[in-house]
């Protein structure tokens, strides 16, 4: 099927991202703030996480913001879901200063829109407008907006999250959370601590240098984490991203949780309690596929990116179709009845709920789920779209799926090839109910995709 999507200049999926000093200056971010404020008027938001670079970015969005007349209320360090669900209810837009997954010298924008979703692509091309022709809508001295500082809007997001579960539902359960030095630091700790549980932390200490490990969790970065896990005899490790957006775990013996069987073990406990459509990006694993099918559910797939879904989730619910469950295979988690972006404060809270409800050990729920065999690489080149136009046409035969690259279908396995939206990269998925068949179908796309870029080279 159809549906391709708009190529942006600056932000990519997830926001603007760049180097501090490079690609990501306090001019560009005040001139992110006017174009902003030239579009969303009222009170605006904005949050950062712990990054070093943090407030003189937030200080200059701020500044941008006023200038166009906009009232901004400083929220402080918290994770970007936070900043999201104080948004959704309380204020007009918002701006959330963070840099994610990426290294201590990136930092970056996310923008937030009134319904709490990061902005979708028509309103982020009109805001690339704004901002490369300079047409911003400031305004006099007597229009000038202000600011105040409201760092406490955080509790409303932990309350929020600790109400949605039966009090005491963590009683007797030990966690140790891995916040990464991040803004979880903050949160996750209190709600699983709130939820009965009894929390031990490392890296729990807020710095932007990020000195236990780097804000993208892996199982190398987090070996500390679950060396804790076994020596506390913890039911479980939680470990968040750079803006705690997402959640990875380690089981009770210490092992590294694979996304893809995170996503399916929550969506499985969810979607036995509730029912409905499972909304996902054609990158997740089968096994989404698979569990939905085993609790009467149906999956819907979209392009890849958090906003994708969460848009997709909220339009099927407008049009009357049931969603339980959303998110991406990699920790990103989106609970329709709490809000529509990934959580990964909220993800940390339902493994406690899942496993109250299971009455079993996390290996165990693991181990009883289906396995498949993925391959992940990426690869460099000028001719990306070249090649996802010469893939289309040389597998037109067989089942395809074309709304973001294209997705070769086939019995117990699929592929994918997409395009980076921001680099002169693509990425390639394949994955099957086997080693041999993975690695074989693989082999074949990559013959594919070197008989038409001949440029092609591995990304490390």
């Amino acid at each position: 099927m159809g549906n391709e999507r708009v190529q942006k200049k600056l932000f990519g999926t997830n926001g603007v991202r760049g180097v501090i000093g490079k690609d990501m200056t306090p001019d560009l971010v005040m001139r992110i703030g006017k174009a902003l404020g030239t579009m969303r008027k009222g009170r605006i938001a904005v949050g950062r996480d712990t990054r070093t670079s943090g407030e003189a970015l937030a200080c200059a969005v701020s500044a941008g913001l006023m200038a166009t007349g906009c009232d901004v209320v400083d929220c402080g360090i918290l994770p970007t879901p936070a900043l999201q669900y104080i948004v959704r209810d309380h204020f007009d837009a918002g701006a959330m200063i963070t840099a994610s997954h990426n290294p201590p010298e990136y930092n970056g924008v996310k923008i937030i829109e009134p319904d709490g979703t990061e902005m979708g692509d028509e309103e982020t091309l009109q805001l690339e407008e704004i901002l490369f022709s300079g047409s911003f809508k400031t305004v006099p001295w007597d229009g000038v907006g202000g600011k105040k500082s409201e760092p406490n809007l955080r509790e409303t997001y932990i309350d929020a999250i600790v109400d949605y579960f039966p009090p005491g539902i963590g009683a007797g359960m030990t966690v140790v959370v891995d916040p990464g030095s991040g803004p979880a630091a903050e949160t996750t700790p209190q709600i699983l601590s709130r939820l009965g549980c009894t929390v031990h932390t490392i890296n729990g200490q807020m710095d932007g240098r990020f000195p236990g490990r780097l804000p993208e969790p892996s199982p190398e970065g987090l070996a500390p984490l679950a060396e804790m896990v076994r020596e506390t005899g913890a039911a479980f490790g939680v470990a968040h991203d750079g803006d705690a957006d997402r959640a990875v775990f380690i089981d009770n013996l210490g092992r590294y949780v694979e996304e893809n069987r995170e996503f399916g073990l929550i969506e499985d406990f969810i979607c036995k309690n509730t029912g409905g459509l499972v909304v996902t990006p054609v990158s997740t694993s089968l096994i989404a596929g698979e569990v939905a099918k085993e609790t009467g559910c149906a999956v819907e797939f979209t392009p890849v990116g958090s906003i994708y879904v969460a848009r997709r989730m909220r339009e099927l619910i407008a049009s009357g179709n049931p969603v339980a469950f959303g998110g991406e295979g990699n920790g990103g988690l989106i609970y329709p009845e709490h809000q529509f972006c990934r959580d990964g404060g909220m993800t940390a809270a339902m493994m406690v709920g899942l496993l109250h409800a299971a009455g079993a050990p996390l290996t165990d729920l693991l181990d009883a789920m289906p396995t498949y065999h993925i391959i992940k690489e990426k690869l460099r080149t000028e001719h990306a779209a070249s090649v996802v136009e010469y893939l289309k046409t040389r597998y037109a035969g067989e089942e395809i799926d074309c709304r973001d690259g294209v997705r070769i279908n086939r019995k117990g396995a699929w592929a994918l090839v997409r395009p980076s939206g921001t680099e002169p990269m693509m990425r390639v998925i394949i994955e099957a109910e086997d080693e041999k068949t993975s690695t074989a179908f693989f082999t074949e796309i990559m013959n594919g995709i070197k008989a038409s870029a001949p440029d092609i080279a591995s990304h490390k």
